[in-house]
């Protein structure tokens, strides 16, 4: 049976790729950070899954990957990751690195780990990205940075990669069914609880247009079932895509709006998301 290292499998589109594998035969390592999250992840599918503790954010985790992974791994699903929201000038410096440092530092760290695996069986490497990937928006920019960066670097991967047959691809979901979208009220409340005076003054209005934006976008969002199954398609498929964006509506808005001229593609987003 096939064999994947799925990251972040301890909750969300994560939790969910890893069980759906688990239950279309693949043999599924789930990358976790607790020994509780382990128990958890494999007591659901305990034939088909196994966990290992990983931050991909921790050099020694990912070195322990070395030892800990099976001889032949089939595929990588890259999903690990954090959002961190606010205005580009309000988030601490410390805070954009936390953002890099997960969503795409780890990501890279866990490929370079696992590619002379893949090299052997010529497996595919999947990057769990976003529409935040290719659509940047406002008071959330330290995450679409971290996207766009995971995209660039997926892109210039797939070419080095030809020689070896080594599929890179991206699935971009939009607003996915997940507790960071249930909880995305605490998160607007956290970012405007950590603003400084000055910052909280400027950035109001900002806030008001974000919090009656995210009813909005909880209304649209997605199971991550739905997500799961475009990882399955991007595994299997003879020739797999590149880039899959879940959804067709997403796929449509991605595409709608990356053709704007940028002063209207601004517009429409200051009027969609509320901002002055």
């Amino acid at each position: 049976m096939p064999s994947v290292l799925v990251t972040g499998a301890s909750r969300g589109i994560g939790r969910a790729i890893a069980e759906h594998l688990a239950a279309r035969g693949w043999d599924v390592i789930a990358g976790v950070r607790t020994r509780h999250d382990a128990a958890a992840v494999t007591a659901t599918n305990p034939q088909r899954i196994s966990a290992v503790i990983l931050d991909v954010t921790d050099a020694e985790h990912i070195d322990a990957l070395a030892t800990s992974l099976p001889a032949r791994l089939d595929a990588v699903v890259n999903n690990a990751g954090i959002a961190v929201a606010g205005a580009v000038e309000a988030v601490s410096v410390d805070d954009w690195r936390k953002q890099l440092e997960v969503n795409v530092i780890g990501q890279i760290a866990v490929t370079q780990e696992v590619l002379p695996r893949l090299r052997g069986s010529r497996g595919r490497i999947v990057f769990i990205s976003s529409t935040n990937g290719r659509l940047s928006t406002p008071l959330m920019g330290p995450y679409a940075a971290s996207k766009f960066a995971l995209e660039a670097a997926a892109d210039a991967l797939r070419v080095e990669l030809k020689p070896w047959r080594i599929p890179v691809i991206v699935v971009e979901p939009a607003q996915t069914d997940t507790d960071m979208w249930r909880t995305a009220d605490d998160m607007v409340a956290e970012v405007e609880a950590g603003l400084t005076p000055e910052h909280r003054d400027l950035y109001a209005k900002h806030l008001a247009g974000m919090k009656k934006f995210i009813p909005v976008a909880q209304r649209a969002a997605v199971p991550p079932a739905r997500v799961s199954a475009v990882v399955e398609q991007a595994l299997t498929a003879r020739r797999p895509r590149a880039r899959y964006v879940v959804g067709l509506a997403p796929a449509l808005q991605v595409a709608l709006v990356s053709a704007l001229p940028t002063r209207i593609r601004d517009l429409a987003m200051r009027r969609v998301f509320g901002q002055p």
